[in-house]
């Protein structure tokens, strides 16, 4: 809606569309697996397996890896498109520094992850839906859990200190720090999804409840990287904006990440837009960025995450007879647009 346009997609736009619809697949498949069994079997029960049951719970085996697969899919594509705005958002070399960090920490652990899964864990690969397996690690995958819990709880850490020293620092209304603080919590409560799906999954494998707690994880996941673009969203929506530049009470604010939070190194406050795409670019054919980050002023003009200034001088000049008997009665006016 705020693009108008496909075609004006970047990066992040296209991955937070691949992570809705492996969420979606995720949902879909989870939904169809509540109904089934796998090949995960309680030791302690020595059921009859049938060639019915056989085929029932081959099926529910791959079931199990498509879902695991997708609900791994959406976390690190939320994951990507939560580095790739702080990217945005960072103005000093040390935050640069860390977003790269973090985002190769990320790459590294998702593929180590996944050569384990496909090609360690589990041999041969077909061993994940075979009933019963000869490896406890093609149904419990006690091994794979492990490892998705450190590289996925850590990352998500990570994602959330990045903008942490900023927050500590800024000194913003205290209705606009309680909204940030919700933003906070949605995240944190994502780390606690993602360690109570792997505690059940671990202390009760052969239960109903690690289910849940994974579809809490990706869903919060999803929502706590699309807020602030929702934001601009709905106010694009319903057209709530206020007068630009209008001054707020003074603060200090760190640079960097402050940025994002609508303020500039003077402390004044004015609206900002924060959106994924290009959208406004051709707008700004008038503007021109700001060479000096000391003046740095936000702007509702729905130009995205680039700081741009306007300013017309208008000189208005008039000469009258009284004043020349050798000039003819004229008015002048020159606009400048710098």
């Amino acid at each position: 809606m705020l693009l108008g346009s496909f075609r004006k997609f970047q990066v992040d736009d296209i991955l937070v569309l691949l992570a809705v619809i492996t969420d979606a697949a995720f949902l879909i498949n989870l939904n169809l697996l509540s109904s089934k069994n796998s090949n995960l079997i309680d030791p302690d029960e020595h059921p009859s397996l049938t060639p019915g049951d056989i085929a029932e719970r081959t099926i529910g085996s791959k079931l199990v890896l498509v879902v695991e697969q997708m609900q791994i899919a959406t976390t690190w594509l939320v994951k990507a498109c939560l580095l790739l705005m702080y990217s945005r958002l960072t103005f000093s070399n040390t935050q640069k520094l860390c977003v790269k960090l973090v985002a190769g920490y990320v790459a590294i652990g998702f593929v180590i992850m996944e050569v384990l899964y496909f090609g360690v864990w589990c041999r041969p690969f077909s061993e994940y839906w075979a009933v019963p397996p000869n490896n406890i690690q093609c149904s419990a995958a006690t091994h794979h859990l492990i490892t998705n819990a450190v590289f996925n709880i850590s990352s998500d850490l990570f994602i959330i200190l990045i903008p942490m020293p900023v927050f500590l620092q800024i000194n913003i209304a205290t209705r606009k720090k309680v909204v940030l603080c919700g933003v906070f919590a949605l995240g944190l409560f994502t780390i606690g999804a993602a360690i109570a799906n792997k505690y059940y999954s671990f202390t009760a494998p052969y239960g109903d409840r690690w289910p849940y707690w994974y579809i809490r994880e990706s869903s919060t996941a999803l929502i706590v990287s699309n807020i602030p673009f929702l934001w601009t969203t709905i106010r694009f929506a319903f057209r709530l904006t206020t007068s630009h530049g209008a001054p707020s009470s003074k603060t200090d604010v760190p640079p960097g990440l402050a940025a994002a939070y609508g303020h500039n190194a003077k402390g004044v406050n004015h609206n900002t837009v924060i959106s994924r795409g290009s959208r406004g670019m051709e707008f700004a054919s008038d503007f021109k960025p700001l060479e000096s980050q000391e003046d740095m002023k936000y702007y509702n003009d729905n130009v995205p995450l680039k700081i741009y200034k306007r300013q017309e001088v208008s000189v208005t000049s008039e000469i009258t007879e009284a004043a020349s008997v050798y000039t003819r009665p004229s008015r002048e006016r020159v606009s400048f647009n710098i």
